[in-house]
């Protein structure tokens, strides 16, 4: 993957508001959520401890000094939240399982309460007409396998395939589409190098061999799928920040160059290539992992589809100049809807991928719960409103261009708990009260509620 320059052949965008008739037949508009950060009930129905658990423990880990021990509550309130769900008008509902709640301890016996309860959520998503995607790992690792070495062990990478067998197995093609893992950068780097999320390992060796069996489970996890559910598709969610260099001198290019191989391409080339980046691969030099012979064909497994999650773009300056007229959200990353249109024609120009959809997009602002005079409560979040069109106008405007892009995944349905931030970010297009666990739709999910109920596009 090459460093993005620059943006050739814009399309100027619609001056009216988006419809669904911006969008190709059968776009499929949904929201996403994760089990860790929604679900709560961390220590019911047989649910085996996660790494997160443990890592939430850790004095300092989280900045607020919380967990997700409770979160959202979800585990007791799924019926009432896919009621929110159908209520936006959305297709498809993203949302991913934990591993410690169907395997406790990460391998052999199979919690029945697990199960059950992930089934029971798959058919109340039927029962109301959203289309289920699954996400099989989001993070959750089961702490008996970080015990026994985590990802830098490559068994986890088996144990992974076992895994998602078994959910395969028991949910069938009642879902969709079927996610091996969300995000490997975030398990793997941010994780085991820079040790901002669980374990919290700052090693960049055992970083890159995680890196490494998480791709190896993915492709495990795809062969043992394959047959179980032939019908449903089979895929990966990576995260994407497209690099670009602040000026043209050679410091700045090869800086944008060498971040946009460790972040993007690092983790896209075994997937679609079939290989490691040559030139990231020789800046690693001994911290480079031990490939077996075959790992590579394993990984290369045929994808269904690509999932793209995008919120920023990286921006390289050997002399720390900062984008000009820049905003920028409460994680302070930049506002730059253009890199998500320029994302999607660069992996569509220069790589051979499956059908895309974007996975994840949006924004954190510090939310503020309002009483109106009618006395109902509000959150009036207009920045949030004019990030979610602009980045589905970039959506649309790679789809002019001849991508098949074939659905977005607004984060989040809800605010959750935002990982090592705890409570103090706020993504979601519903506002949650923590305190008694109130929601409440936010002028964006009214905006994106809006679109995804507008008139889809004839035949």
């Amino acid at each position: 993957m090459t460093t993005i320059q620059g943006t050739q052949h814009a399309v100027q965008p619609t001056t009216r508001p988006l419809t669904r008739a911006d969008f190709p037949a059968g776009f499929q508009f949904g929201v996403a959520t994760s089990s860790y950060q929604i679900e709560g009930a961390t220590r019911e129905d047989g649910r085996g401890d996660s790494i997160w658990d443990t890592f939430c423990r850790e004095p300092g880990r989280i900045s607020d000094g919380t967990s997700g021990e409770v979160a959202c509550d979800h585990y007791h309130r799924w019926p009432q939240d896919l009621d929110l769900v159908r209520s936006l008008g959305v297709d498809a509902y993203r949302f991913s399982l934990a591993w410690p709640r169907i395997q406790p301890d990460g391998r052999g016996a199979v919690n029945p309460a697990g199960l059950d309860f992930y089934e029971r959520l798959v058919d109340g998503m039927l029962e109301r007409g959203l289309r289920p995607y699954a996400t099989l790992y989001h993070w959750d690792l089961p702490q008996a396998l970080q015990d026994a070495g985590g990802w830098d062990h490559r068994d986890t990478a088996h144990r992974f395939a076992e895994y998602a067998r078994t959910v395969a197995a028991r949910l069938g093609e009642r879902v969709v589409s079927y996610a091996t893992l969300n995000e490997p950068w975030c398990s793997s780097i941010l994780s085991y190098q820079l040790g901002q999320h669980a374990p919290g390992l700052q090693d960049r060796r055992a970083a890159l061999s995680a890196a490494h069996h998480l791709l190896l489970g993915h492709g495990e996890a795809v062969k043992a799928m394959r047959s179980v559910v032939p019908g449903s598709e089979l895929g990966i969610v990576l995260n994407f920040s497209p690099t670009y260099p602040a000026t043209e001198n050679p410091e700045d290019r090869a800086a944008a160059r060498r971040g946009d191989g460790e972040f993007n391409r690092w983790f896209l080339e075994p997937l679609l290539l079939g290989e490691y980046p040559a030139d990231i691969w020789e800046g690693y030099g001994t911290d480079v992992p031990e490939v077996h012979p075959g790992d590579l064909e394993i990984i290369r497994q045929p994808l269904d589809f690509l999932g793209v999650n995008y919120y920023t773009r990286g921006y390289v300056s050997a002399s720390g100049q900062k984008p000009a007229g820049a905003s920028f959200t409460q994680m302070g990353w930049e506002v730059f809807p253009q890199g998500l249109t320029d994302l999607l024609l660069r992996l569509n120009r220069d790589y051979p991928v499956p059908p895309m959809f974007v996975t994840e997009n949006g924004a954190a602002y510090p939310d503020t719960l309002s009483v109106e005079a009618d006395q109902t409560a509000a959150v009036h979040d207009a920045e949030r409103v004019h990030y979610f069109a602009a980045h589905l106008e970039a959506v649309r405007q790679a789809s002019v261009q001849g991508v098949d892009v074939r659905g977005y995944f607004a984060w989040s349905l809800m605010d959750n708990f935002e990982w090592a931030y705890g409570y103090s970010r706020r993504f979601g297009l519903v506002y949650v009260d923590y305190a008694d666990q109130t929601r409440v739709l936010k002028d964006s999910g009214r905006w994106y509620q809006a679109l995804a109920s507008s008139e889809a596009p004839g035949p």
